[in-house]
């Protein structure tokens, strides 16, 4: 089956308007989202998550971590830079959101790339019901399948998702999405947004954005936001969240002059985010529905 036999564009009016409406409701109940995240992107997530309209609290002591779940709308985990004393953090922390009904996204940094990673992530999903796991294809091949070819925290060229691949991407992220009952996020040049019954395939973003650390934990933070303000809304709020990362990684590109660098560029993406509002998103959300 070819992508485009798989694949329906179309320009629905209401589903546009759905994900306006999930960005102004994190503006409008500005979600606390507790970040238990990799110190190398630790205040671009913090930022990012400002920008949008959340608000960033950091814990990742075990007894703090308790307490600060307890008081927060949404859990965001990310595995980047484990160490001993987060992974009990992660766990007890999933547990208390788990156990008042909060939001929960894995974002599984490296997954497939060391033992300790994929062991990590995997163990958190058998207990905790994450809402949303979002990572690059090599990152959830490693989690669905045992295998993949991460290459440090990169996808490898091999699990590059194309035109030609999509179909199968898909129903693979539609899969992993029954079994472990979590919205799938599997982002890249093409990005991929499934429950078990319907994904979003969103083709916002430039090539630059890989060239800056930390845009795929910024945008975990800011799903955090998103599916905080929209419980009822996982699988929209999670695909507006991409849209709105993807379609701001666009309009800060257009914004760089000759002498501006990936330095630059990283907070022009956060400018863009904090002046992204529902018109923009509904003039620029590039998507399609299957």
């Amino acid at each position: 089956m070819k992508s485009t036999e798989l694949t329906a564009k179309y320009e629905n009016k209401e589903e546009l308007e759905m994900l306006a409406k999930m960005l102004e409701n994190v503006r409008n109940t500005t979600p606390l989202v507790h970040n238990i995240t990799n110190y190398v992107t630790v205040n671009d997530c913090a930022n990012a998550l400002l920008a949008c309209g959340g608000s960033p609290i950091m814990a990742d002591d075990v007894e703090d971590a308790k307490d600060i779940t307890a008081i927060c709308t949404s859990l965001n985990i990310n595995i980047g830079t484990l160490n001993k004393n987060t992974i009990p953090a992660m766990l007890e922390a999933g547990k208390i959101a788990d156990s008042l009904g909060h939001p929960i996204i894995l974002d599984p940094v490296g997954a497939g790339a060391s033992k300790l990673r994929t062991e990590t992530a995997k163990t958190l999903i058998e207990n905790i019901h994450f809402s949303v796991i979002r990572g690059n294809i090599s990152e959830i091949k490693a989690l669905a399948l045992g295998e993949g070819n991460t290459k440090g925290v990169d996808a490898d060229v091999a699990d590059a998702v194309t035109e030609e691949t999509l179909p199968n991407v898909v129903k693979f992220a539609k899969d992993f999405s029954d079994k472990t009952g979590a919205v799938i996020a599997i982002t890249g040049a093409i990005d991929i947004i499934a429950d078990s019954n319907k994904a979003y395939l969103i083709r916002n973003g430039h090539p630059m954005m890989s060239k800056i650390t930390g845009t795929g934990c910024m945008l975990s933070a800011i799903t955090g936001a998103y599916i905080g303000a929209n419980q009822e809304n996982i699988l929209e709020a999670t695909a507006a969240a991409v849209c709105v990362m993807g379609l701001c990684g666009e309009r800060a590109y257009k914004r760089l002059n000759a002498n501006d660098g990936n330095s630059t560029y990283r907070n022009y993406i956060i400018d863009e985010i904090y002046n992204l509002n529902g018109e923009k998103l509904k003039e620029g959300a590039k998507f399609e529905i299957v």
